[in-house]
């Protein structure tokens, strides 16, 4: 079959009524190539919901005119949708054509009944949200789509799943399994032809094989190859293969190209998880889908460059959060080495949002559930599978019933991998609290309450959170759901982790989401227990909703405080990464957690807050910059960080040491400084055995303001799968960033391309990511330029008392 991408020349706008031409608002659609997010292009409310950024929620239109010829009436055409956010609703030339209500899995409507052949055609989108999501959900065809066209005999959709049961060193066996469709009148024999290319597109295994099929029926053929002397995909290794099927029939020929891995996965208490026979430890982290300032939008190369950093920030598995993962971040967990564990549902039976799945979850769960294992079944990188995330049900003997039916299901689909779910501990007696506790906690105790909820009710239980975790009923009421999968998953439940090792020597654990100021602690758990196999923070990559998740407060009054923040706050401000793609302090310190830097690290934490007392949620980092320029602060008292795994550690300012400091982990390889502001070198240095290891040093920017832009690449693919990034910063001729020197940047683009999005990483903003001029945030912006065709794309950024700087990119 023929895929091609169907992502050009589409029409978006506000959906119509069915009068709706009569209607007073006739503003028209506006053309976009998809993915797009409609939700993003919207003015925020100040009455909005803070959990999905204040963003007006609506329903969209999406529609394209497209031509078939002639010929195709002799094929058949699908049309594939990797993801619409939400409940669905497709149309080709007026008539309904087909449905999906869940947001997140990928879904195909056969158009051949509704085609005109030798003219043009219209399909339509339909697509709404409405309080249905916790978070920034976007809206739209936020994934790509693909038009598919096939002779009358085929390989099936999802039809080639690949496994590698047995693997020595000089060899492995690869079995691939080919379903063929056949949608002609006759029975016919065909021949199927199975190639294993390695990496240089050298056939290293092939088998050829008949295969007869009947009319509307589809016929299965397995066969079973020899790859010797096979290149194993790891982490550190992430070795592919590609395997070629080719169905020649009386019709022609079709064929599919199929990459996957060579690895081979255990689990087991004493070892823990071992790949390839090696143990591995996931250092996890959890993320949501937005891609920051082009929202929702699922480009190919945005989830790539996700991939690439959360890499080099020493992460090594992402859990997809709380829903099925695109098929594009799987393609570079696939490439560049990262284990996945991807998430079915945030909900089940029980509603969490006034409209969300849950309305559709009974009558739809299994073809979801199918969805994902077909999208997930090739990709080396998905090792586990959650069924659900912090499911109420999970506390009732009747609603974990649910945990079996789907566990059961993807096991059924796909033997290869592990199952977990999600369970937050206290989530399964939330409806007991008030008893527990007395009345006092009833406000907090509402799932659904948008302005407590669970989050706020976790962070200002406080010290108690604990007892109630640990609790016999807790327990008892998890130990069903547990039962049913591979790997049970815990939500900030660590406090658990060394009882119940204890008491079910036989239970497997992930600390599947967990607080990042706990990973120190955490990671010494997952490091000393073979029982323990990772631990995944929230959140690797900071996110539009949940706004103010991670908020460091000043001079609260009051005992407790809500942890969602109401409008400007746009952000959850509790990843490693900032919305734009730069590392925070906090992923530094855990990257010396992990033992994967030995070099310290210096965070100095903003001076204007020196006096106020300082309130941090659960989720929450201290409120730091890596920078020396506080330009207004001179001669003023302030804080700096120093992060190390080292003995000791000496603070030096312009050369005079301010002190020295004893580190360990029960000092949680931190190190706090009381010091005076002044211009200049400030240097850490770290000592083990009195002798130097390793050094940081920061230097003050000074003279004038320097605007500078750098794009992640020069030279880009003239397709709607690629973009350029374009980071703008405000910097002294030397390179040293001025943080304190934030401005409005003006952003202009000429010749193949446009402006995808454009902002800063600030959490607390009116601007919007589709405007021209935008502020910067600790002296940082961030542009994204997407090709729309070939040749130079010329950005060009502008910002008061600075030189204008120009960015060249090639589109090919």
């Amino acid at each position: 079959m023929i895929k091609t991408s169907f992502n050009a020349d589409w029409l978006v706008g506000k959906k119509p009524g069915i009068f709706g031409e009569w209607g007073t608002d006739n503003k028209p659609h506006k053309p976009v190539t998809l993915p797009y997010d409609a939700m993003w292009e919207n003015e925020r409310s100040k009455d909005g919901r803070g959990s999905i950024a204040c963003y007006p929620e609506g329903e969209y239109e999406y529609k394209k005119s497209f031509f078939v010829p002639h010929e195709y009436k002799d094929k058949r055409v699908t049309f594939e949708f990797e993801g619409v956010y939400n409940q669905a609703m497709v149309y080709i030339n007026g008539d309904f054509a087909g449905q999906h209500p869940y947001g997140y899995s990928n879904f195909y409507v056969k158009a051949d009944r509704f085609l005109k052949y030798g003219q043009k055609n219209e399909i339509s989108v339909i697509a709404n949200n409405y309080k249905d999501s916790r978070w920034y959900s976007g809206a739209g065809i936020y994934r790509n789509t693909k038009m598919i066209v096939g002779d009358l005999i085929h390989i099936s959709l999802d039809g080639i799943k690949i496994t590698t049961p047995e693997i020595f060193e000089d060899r492995a066996v690869v079995k691939v399994a080919t379903m063929i469709e056949n949608e002609g009148v006759s029975t016919q024999t065909v021949q199927v032809l199975t190639e294993i290319m390695d990496a240089d597109g050298k056939i290293v295994a092939s088998d050829l094989a008949p295969v007869t099929t009947f009319s509307g029926e589809l016929s299965s053929l397995r066969q079973s190859l020899l790859v010797k002397a096979p290149k194993l995909w790891n982490v550190d290794e992430p070795n592919l293969y590609t395997c070629r099927t080719t169905v020649t029939s009386n019709d022609g020929v079709d064929q599919e190209l199929t990459t996957f891995g060579i690895r081979k996965l255990t689990l087991d208490t004493d070892q823990g998880l071992c790949i390839n026979g090696k143990v591995v430890k996931l250092r996890g982290a959890c993320i949501h889908h937005d891609n920051g300032v082009i929202g929702a939008a699922t480009i190919d190369r945005a989830e790539e460059r996700r991939v690439e950093i959360l890499k080099e920030s020493g992460f090594n598995a992402l859990r997809s959060a709380h829903h099925p993962m695109s098929k594009a971040l799987l393609d570079a967990c696939d490439r560049l080495g990262m284990l996945v564990m991807d998430e079915s549902f945030d909900m089940w039976s029980s509603v969490k949002t006034d409209y969300d799945y849950a309305m559709s979850f009974p009558t739809w769960w299994e073809k979801d559930v199918q969805a994902m294992v077909d999208k997930d079944f090739n990709h080396p990188c998905v090792i586990m599978y959650s069924i659900g995330n912090e499911i109420p049900e999970v506390g009732s003997s009747i609603g974990s019933t649910w945990g079996r039916k789907i566990a059961d299901k993807i096991h059924s689909l796909d033997s290869t991998r592990f199952t977990t779910n999600s369970v937050n501990f206290l989530l399964t007696v939330i409806k007991d609290l008030p008893a527990m506790m007395g009345n006092a906690s009833d406000n907090n105790a509402n799932e659904n309450n948008e302005s407590g909820g669970i989050n706020t009710t976790m962070n200002n239980l406080g010290d108690m959170i604990t007892a109630i975790i640990d609790s016999d009923i807790c327990t008892e009421r998890t130990a069903e759901s547990f039962a049913y999968v591979d790997v049970a998953g815990y939500n900030y439940a660590e406090s658990r982790y060394i009882k119940d090792i204890e008491r079910f020597p036989n239970r497997i654990i992930v600390g599947s989401e967990t607080y990042p100021n706990n990973i120190d602690v955490n990671w010494n758990f997952v490091k000393e227990h073979s029982q323990i196999i990772g631990d995944f923070t929230w959140t690797g990559w900071d996110y539009l909703g949940e706004a103010g998740i991670g908020r460091v407060h000043y001079d609260v009054e009051g005992p407790t405080h809500l942890i969602q923040s109401a409008y400007p706050w746009i952000a959850g401000w509790c990843g490693d990464i900032d919305i734009i793609g730069n590392r925070r302090p906090v992923s530094y310190y855990r990257e010396i957690v992990f033992g994967l830097r030995k070099t310290p690290y210096i965070a100095v934490q903003r001076p204007e807050h020196y006096t106020k007392e300082v309130t941090l949620s659960k989720w929450s980092w201290s409120d730091t910059v890596s920078s020396w320029s506080w330009t207004g602060y001179e001669k003023k008292p302030i804080k700096v960080e120093v992060y190390s795994d080292a003995e000791e550690v000496e603070l030096l300012i312009n050369g005079r040491t301010i002190g020295k400091k004893e580190m360990d982990e029960n000092k949680r390889f931190i190190a706090e400084f009381d010091t005076v502001y002044e211009t200049g070198e400030i240097v850490a240095v770290a000592y083990d055995g009195g002798q130097e290891v390793g050094r940081m040093s920061l230097h003050s920017a000074t003279g004038n303001v320097i605007l500078n832009a750098v794009a992640d690449r020069t030279e880009i693919e003239a397709s709607d799968r690629d973009l350029a990034f374009v980071m703008i910063s405000l910097e002294d001729e030397h390179g040293n960033l001025y943080n304190t020197a934030d401005r409005k940047v003006k952003v202009m683009i000429e010749g193949s391309g446009l402006i995808q999005g454009f902002g800063s990483a600030n959490p607390v903003t009116e601007e919007n990511f589709f405007d021209e001029e935008y502020t910067t945030f600790d002296g940082k912006a961030l542009a994204v330029v997407r090709p729309t065709g070939l040749g130079s794309i010329i950005l060009t950024v502008s910002a008061e008392g600075c030189i204008p700087k120009s960015v060249r990119i090639e589109s090919r």
